[in-house]
């Protein structure tokens, strides 16, 4: 996602859950609508974590990519 504008990013390496949600959701409510977070985790849990934290809020999941250390989430600010 090159291509795509990322307005903030957010470093939760080393965090496992609930904390990588819990820093996302405080910082998403530091952002406007429509906004895009990039978020860089090294929780597996995270995967599924935030797929239902997309789910249950209303942003938008826009991407999510791994490569077994590391996992990025990006998500639009609804």
């Amino acid at each position: 996602m090159d291509d795509m504008n990322i307005d903030q990013e957010l470093d939760v390496r080393g965090l496992n859950c609930p904390m990588p949600i819990l820093k996302t959701k405080k910082l998403l409510g530091d952002l406007a609508s429509g906004q895009v977070l990039r978020v860089i985790a090294t929780d597996p849990g995270s995967l599924r974590d935030f797929q239902a934290f997309a789910k249950q809020t209303g942003h938008e999941l826009l991407e999510q990519t791994h490569n077994n250390v590391e996992f990025v989430h990006v998500l639009k600010k609804k």
